[in-house]
């Protein structure tokens, strides 16, 4: 099952653009600021989340009407149906519609697997801890659906004690313990998933050529008791120390994905942005290798092709038709794209105006 129509209404330039008869390549061509890359945001949109660009929801509505926009998007046969969209009550706010009914964003994993690369993220080892946490966690939401879920309970509760450890009045025991405890158990669901993740990645990426594509090696860095209770005992023990701190100082909101050049046994954030690109790539093409075919699989790749030669394209062409994913491109000129010009559905997009080649 793969999606098969997509309509935006109203979403940054695109005025009322629809896509149909999608295939298992889809590549959307045109010049810088066409409108390409918001044809992939929206899509992002259909997954738990802010989007590929994490924009608030008033900076995604366009320019006309009432400041409001929609997404929606049909599965194979018409047998399912998502949607986004806001409304002139809240034009701050999402609401999300799977087959009309209306439902949380966490519900969205359920029939969707989507991940994505933007040119933003060539340089995702070298930036914060927490771009790398929310790219894990991105991951693990293609494989397990129920991690949005565990995720949403864990942020809810790290924010309810970071705001009674930061008040000046002394917290209430009882009321930590509690918060302690759903801290402790979906922090450590959250930390055993990640973890459990990049082994499967540094097993599959084991069994890749060293090339075309640069080989990372892949920890989990963490300090997350594995076990629950362990990891209530010692957020019950480190209250003084987080209160003196003002925040929670232990937890999976701490940990990282620590990348290193095989080859060079240097750190991605060391290592050149070519380097780095490529290692992106390498991840992203073994956890395509590892998503099930429960659900839909899409792959969003922004400006994927436009600094590869032609050895690195083919290859990668080349892996990702045996993934089974449906794949979303973007490039400003179809050249790099026509290996695969027979297999793909082709677009032009032209200020927010969309038409099949």
């Amino acid at each position: 099952m793969a999606l098969t129509r997509l309509t935006l209404r109203d979403f940054r330039n695109h005025a009322a653009t629809r896509l149909e008869d999608t295939r298992g390549f889809n590549v959307l061509v045109g010049e810088n600021g066409a409108g390409k890359t918001n044809v992939l945001e929206a899509i992002s949109l259909l997954a738990p989340g802010k989007g590929l660009r994490r924009a608030a929801a008033a900076e995604m509505a366009g320019r006309s009407g009432d400041g409001t926009f929609a997404v929606t998007a049909e599965m194979e046969h018409g047998d399912v149906a998502l949607a986004t969209a806001t409304t002139p009550a809240a034009p701050n706010s999402r609401s999300v519609r799977i087959n009309g009914a209306a439902g949380p964003a966490t519900r969205l994993a359920d029939w969707l697997s989507i991940t994505w690369l933007t040119p933003a993220m060539d340089r995702l080892f070298a930036e914060s801890p927490g771009d790398r946490r929310r790219f894990l966690d991105r991951l693990v939401l293609a494989l397990r659906p129920d991690h949005a879920r565990t995720a949403t309970r864990y942020e809810t509760a790290l924010r309810e004690r970071n705001r009674l450890l930061a008040d000046p009045a002394e917290p209430d025991p009882a009321w930590l313990d509690a918060l302690e405890a759903q801290l402790a158990e979906n922090g450590a669901a959250l930390a055993e998933a990640r973890r459990a993740l990049v082994a499967d990645l540094a097993r599959e990426i084991a069994t890749q050529p060293e090339a075309p594509f640069a080989r990372p090696a892949l920890a989990y860095a963490s300090e997350t008791p594995a076990d629950p209770d362990a990891l209530r005992r010692s957020l019950r023990e480190g209250r003084r120390r987080d209160r003196a701190a003002g925040r929670t100082l232990t937890g999976p909101h701490r940990d990282d994905l620590a990348v290193t050049l095989a080859a060079k046994n240097a750190p991605a954030a060391d290592c050149s942005t070519g380097e780095q690109k490529a290692m992106l790539i390498a991840i992203v093409l073994a956890h395509a290798a590892l998503t099930s075919a429960e659900r839909p699989r899409l792959l969003l790749l922004d400006e994927i092709a436009a600094h590869l030669d032609p050895v690195r394209r083919a290859a990668l062409y080349e892996r990702l038709a045996a993934s089974g994913a449906q794949v979303w491109m973007t490039g400003t000129e179809l050249a790099p794209f026509a290996e695969i010009e027979g297999q793909a559905a082709v677009w032009k997009v032209a200020n927010g105006i969309v038409e099949r080649v």
